[in-house]
């Protein structure tokens, strides 16, 4: 079969793409390459340059390609632009998605992958985050993605395609220095952008009610967050796939800011004390999976931990701003 992944040349697209392909699945890409690089995709991966909201481009593709399955990872994900840019977000996200069921509906495609985040939770109350926690999103980006797994749970069931919602925690780490994340919007490459600036990490409020006073997150490996897409992909082709599967995509357990941190001074030898400014709204003190149901339900379980993660992120870091070589490491 052929599975069509959109956004496919993206940082977690790519990565997607790779196991995919190694595994052995035939994989097509589609992306607008408004944060996609083409250079990230394995070879002999066909890229269609386009947009989730081209009715007639994504039939098209279907039908040429006999697409038999969809990774959906196409989505506008930056939280502040979604709070100034709220209609963009919803257009982009929640239209795209539904130009895109469309299509696969039309075509006949009855497997269908969409990628969620821990967003869609809010800010709950509780040590570990079950898919049973109840969903709050605290800003549109959330919003958009919650309002797009109802979308996708409805067009499985009006037209029998079996769905699966990964709902993703903090992702971090590259599989390889060129696959990794050339934005400046998560944690990592945050702090990493700020001692290349030779000036010191930022900690947003030192005053939670947690161990050292930052927030806590669970930080998952885009390499184990790729392969969870495989593991959901196959389930999705066994003969036993029917209806709806929701499911956290993390490690089950909380690092905080500063312990991450001090990760990273460790890796890059800069070990400069960060600065505490004040807290950013809507941050939550702690937001950390139960992967439990990953590994029941899709034998997958993440491999990888914090300390890879920043080592590979940080490879990826010298070579795309031509810093010196990874063996600094």
């Amino acid at each position: 079969m052929t599975w069509l992944i959109t956004g496919g040349a993206g940082y977690i697209g790519a990565h997607v793409a790779r196991a995919m392909t190694e595994a052995g699945e035939r994989a097509l890409v589609l992306d607008d390459l408004s944060a996609g690089v083409p250079a990230r995709l394995p070879a002999g991966v066909p890229l269609v340059h386009g947009s989730s909201l081209d009715a007639g481009l994504l039939k098209r593709v279907c039908a040429e390609h006999a697409v038999s399955g969809v990774v959906h990872l196409a989505a506008r994900k930056q939280v502040a632009e979604s709070v100034a840019r709220p209609t963009h977000y919803y257009r982009e996200n929640v239209g795209g998605l539904a130009t895109l069921l469309e299509a696969v509906a039309e075509a006949g495609i009855r497997r269908f992958l969409f990628s969620s985040s821990a967003a869609v939770y809010g800010s709950p109350d509780v040590d570990l985050i079950t898919e049973e926690t109840p969903c709050a999103p605290v800003n549109p980006y959330g919003e958009t993605k919650l309002a797009g797994e109802w979308l996708v749970r409805a067009a499985g069931e009006a037209h029998g395609i079996a769905t699966t919602c990964l709902r993703y925690f903090n992702v971090a780490g590259a599989a390889a220095p060129e696959l990794a994340d050339t934005g400046v919007f998560n944690i990592v490459p945050m702090v990493f952008d700020r001692l290349t600036r030779d000036e010191a990490p930022r900690i947003f409020g030192d005053d939670y009610p947690t161990p050292d006073g930052t927030c806590v997150r669970d930080y998952i490996h885009v390499a184990d967050l790729a392969e969870a897409h495989l593991a959901a992909a196959r389930r999705l082709t066994g003969e036993t796939a029917r209806g709806d599967l929701t499911v956290n995509i993390g490690r089950g357990e909380g690092v905080s800011v500063r312990e991450l941190i001090t990760v990273i001074g460790e890796v890059s030898g800069d070990r400069r004390a960060p600065v505490v400014e004040a807290r950013r709204p809507g941050d939550a003190p702690r937001a950390v999976a139960s992967a439990a149901r990953a590994a029941e339900v899709l034998g997958w379980t993440a491999r990888r931990g914090v300390t890879e993660m920043v080592e590979s992120a940080w490879r990826g870091w010298l070579l795309r701003h031509g810093l010196g070589p990874a063996a600094r490491l």
